[in-house]
């Protein structure tokens, strides 16, 4: 703890004259309102960018085009305002409700405003790769979860064979590819209006209101309160307003898919505003079950979120956040997708197994889209929590203290043998888990050559089992389990209903101390440092205990269900802190050319395992219980450009190397839950990322990103065997050079939208047609590569046509997945490596309407 205050002071003393130099004198407060019009036809412009120049303070135009600015500054003082197909205009404003009116500019991109370093400025002026996605757009799209939206962003990988068991990453980093062991903690950020979200499962979650989606990629601690080896999503949601305005939305398809979306916003007071906005979905399943004679795979899904915000004076905004989400699916099924011959002896292999049982596969097509699993398919997901956020200007800065808490409850049930036989008839993993987060943190301009932002943060987290996690075999379980020909393992009984119920518990702290800084040596060119001290400490206190089966004294009997379950406990502690940073140096020679160069060393703290742990000779390896801290080197070379004022192109280059490397690893033992965790000793990600934009009129625009990934492990000496290879003569295997699991060398999407004005019901407005197409290569889908386990490439085609009124009206008619192409997004070996894999499938084609109203 001394080492913590000490480090803490230290770097208090660092940024302690950047915070005094800040304390200017006050200015005189001003509140500014105005409208933004279209200069011939003087109809409000929705969604413009009006920002304060020199500054970090701006918003959009609401609904009716208005916009509001609370600042300190003293009157006049110039706005710069942009939108799509208009020309930016600078405008002195020096009185309140004021007017302006923009030209049309047949070759001009809007500008993309973000707030990543924590202040607003535009997306081509900062020195990191970043991807951001407009609420609209994503709407527009039908991305209205992360899933969907990885389809817009190519650099990101999301696997989810239920909302519990989701991997988000970022250029193939961040979380263990496979199913989710809740011991470590993430490497991509995952931000919603400030707040970390700690639990996986929240990117299974529907979008609520959001008002824009920024990815930024590659290691961010020096930004954001947790640390983000991999990157982070961060996600702002539309906020309360002080004018009155409403959205509503319906969608209508097939597979019964029904979406309803409605927002209200409005003062309720001269310094009290509004807003509440409610998300549901829910769908038909599209894989059919002939054990229940019903679809599954559904969608079920209800959000809530209620803002409230409070402005005491110009300088201070408040406000105080609360949401809910909860989902009833039935799924997340699988399907056979194959079976491998294994190393084992014949009579183990799974045709062979299934046979001797009379069972047959109900289809060996995957993309029958039939199922036969006969445990009750349950994925109950509750996500919420509530959050207090204040932003105070400080001198030419803004003081921010976001308080939150959340939590997460997880009710599952799973058939871990993806069949219809008796083998595993109960799998659930229920959790609840609880996080408070502290983030206080100064981010403006320190001086006119220094900027930047810093903070602390603290975390404290609670995991545990409500109340137990229930593991079950059936009466085929001694099937898939005999290791030998002795006839005991057909003993009536012994393995019916046999199986474990485990509690366990671990309870994190994190803290930190960071900061990063803008110094600009000269007008083109700038320096970045950025530094961050990292605090964690995990109790972890793990208990499972055997219980049902065949009762029995019988030494050779009770062998045989110990070789199935066993009781297995323990506890310990671990506790690390870490010192990382970056260096940044950008080169910004006009308008048109950014260009920069970025060294970061990070860290992923200490993690541990919680899923049980695997046995030699009977014995519990216990030291696999701790997984050791990741080390990230990474090194970026980055040019943003502006072409023309209609376009954008980008170019990133980067290396990533970790050492320790946090990989999720599957076992032959049916114990050990959802796999265990272990460290690779080096990995190395590398690639190049292309992206831009151009408008070529105010009918014609285009977007692109292509994205080359080489992930390997550089060294990884004692990985477990792929499952074809289960049964030989070593359980481990050197697969040093095999590449990095979940991983495609090239993806890529392309987007573009025509429209042009016309009249729809004697409505002004403009018909629209817009076309998305997503790519990636072959992927591997195992830990440790395989033969079998490996996903061919597919090209996924998305598109919309429809009316925007100029009364906030729209109607769309959308697909997705046009071609209707068979693909797999995940393939899972079952429990035990018998021989059978399963996969998660990709949405058949999906169509239907989308009746929009916005004022």
């Amino acid at each position: 703890m001394k080492r913590i205050l000490a480090s803490t002071f230290l770097i208090g003393v660092f940024f302690l004259p950047l915070l005094l130099s800040a304390q200017n004198a006050p200015v005189i407060n001003a509140t500014i309102t105005g409208k933004v019009i279209d200069a011939r036809t003087e109809k409000s412009l929705i969604g413009a960018t009006v920002v304060i120049k020199g500054t970090t303070n701006g918003g959009a135009t609401n609904q009716n085009g208005q916009f509001t600015l609370l600042t300190g500054q003293r009157l006049p003082f110039v706005v710069t305002v942009s939108y799509l197909g208009y020309q930016t205009q600078d405008v002195v404003l020096s009185s309140d409700n004021v007017e302006i009116k923009l030209e049309e500019g047949a070759n001009q991109l809007a500008d993309v405003v973000i707030t990543s370093r924590r202040r607003q400025e535009s997306a081509q002026d900062v020195p990191i790769p970043i991807t951001v996605v407009s609420g609209v757009r994503a709407e527009d799209a039908g991305a209205f979860n992360v899933n969907r939206l990885k389809e817009l962003v190519p650099s990101v990988q999301l696997y989810s064979s239920n909302a519990r068991n989701t991997t988000l990453n970022i250029r193939g980093l961040g979380s263990s590819f496979g199913l989710t062991n809740d011991g470590i903690d993430p490497g991509v950020g995952f931000y919603v209006d400030g707040v970390y979200y700690a639990r996986p499962a929240a990117t299974s979650l529907d979008f609520i209101d959001i008002d824009q989606v920024e990815v930024l990629r590659g290691p961010q601690g020096t930004l954001f309160g947790k640390n983000t080896t991999a990157g982070a999503f961060n996600i702002t949601t539309r906020a309360p307003s002080f004018q009155p305005g409403a959205s509503f939305e319906v969608s209508y398809g097939n597979l019964n898919y029904i979406q309803a979306k409605a927002s209200l916003t409005g003062p309720i007071s001269k310094k009290l505003a509004v807003r509440a906005s409610f998300s549901g979905t829910q769908r038909d399943g599209t894989i059919y079950n002939i054990t229940t004679l019903k679809p599954t795979n559904t969608l079920n899904n209800l959000g809530y979120r209620a803002q409230l915000l409070y402005t005491p004076s110009d300088k201070v905004k408040i406000t105080l956040a609360g949401d809910n989400s909860r989902q009833r699916p039935d799924g997340y099924a699988t399907v056979v997708a194959g079976v491998v011959t294994t190393k084992r002896a014949a009579y183990r292999q799974f045709n062979n197994i299934i046979a001797d049982l009379g069972y047959k596969l109900p289809s060996t097509n995957p993309f029958d889209r039939v199922t036969d699993t006969d445990t009750p398919w349950r994925s109950n997901n509750d996500f919420g929590g509530a959050s207090v956020n204040v932003d105070a200007k400080i001198g030419s800065g803004t003081l921010t203290a976001t308080t939150a808490y959340r939590y997460w409850v997880w009710d599952p049930s799973n058939d871990r043998d993806f069949t219809g036989l008796p083998v595993l008839t109960k799998s659930q993993g229920n959790s609840r888990h609880a996080q408070w987060t502290q983030e206080i943190r100064y981010a403006g301009q320190f001086s006119s050559k220094l900027s930047g932002v810093f903070g602390v943060f603290f975390i404290d987290q609670d995991l545990k089992s409500d109340p137990v996690q229930t593991e079950e075999s059936g009466s085929a379980q001694w099937r898939f389990s005999q290791s030998s020909t002795s006839a005991l393992w057909k003993t009536p009984g012994l393995f019916d209903g046999f199986g474990t119920k485990t509690t366990s518990r671990l309870k994190t702290i994190g803290a930190a101390v960071f900061g990063q800084v803008d110094w600009a040596i000269t007008d083109k060119w700038h320096l970045l440092p950025g530094l961050r001290f990292n605090y964690d400490k995990k109790d972890v206190d793990y208990k499972r205990e055997t219980y049902g089966g065949l009762q029995t004294t019988d030494p050779a009997l009770i062998a045989l269900k110990n070789a199935i379950y066993t009781n297995q406990a323990f506890a310990f502690g671990v506790e690390d802190n870490n010192f990382s940073g970056q260096l940044t140096l950008a080169y910004r020679s006009s308008k048109r050319f950014n260009a920069y160069a970025t060294y970061a060393n990070s860290y992923k703290p200490v993690g541990v395992n919680l899923g049980g742990l695997p046995t030699a000779n009977g014995a519990v390896l216990i030291d696999l219980a701790k997984v050791k801290p990741e080390y990230v080197t990474h090194y970026e070379l980055g040019v943003k450009t502006k072409p023309t004022p209609s376009s954008t192109f980008n170019v990133t280059v980067y290396n990533t190397e970790i050492k320790d490397y946090q990989t999720q690893v599957q076992t032959a033992e049916v114990g050990v839950n959802r796999g265990y965790l272990a460290n690779a000793e080096k990995v190395r990600v590398q690639g190049v990322e292309v992206d831009g934009n151009i408008r070529l009129n105010n009918c014609f625009s285009l977007n692109g990103a292509v994205s080359y990934t080489d992930g390997k492990y550089v060294s990884f000496k004692n990985a477990p065997v792929p499952l074809e290879e289960t049964g030989g003569e070593s359980a481990f295997k050197d697969i040093s050079g095999g590449v990095l699991p979940g991983i495609s060398k090239w993806s890529g999407s392309l987007g573009g939208e025509v429209s042009g004005n016309g009249k729809l019901l004697n409505q002004d407005g403009r018909f629209f047609l817009a076309v998305d197409g997503y790519y990636r290569s072959s992927f591997s889908s195992s830990a440790s590569p395989s033969a079998f386990l490996n996903i061919d490439g597919y090209t996924l085609l998305n598109a919309r046509v429809g009316f925007r009124a100029s009364n906030g009206i729209s109607i769309l008619l959308w697909s997705r997945n046009l071609t209707n192409k068979n693909y797999f997004e995940q393939l899972l070996p079952a429990a035990g490596n018998a021989g059978q894999y399963a996969a998660v499938l990709g949405d058949p084609r999906t169509y239907g309407t989308t009746l929009r109203y916005t004022f």
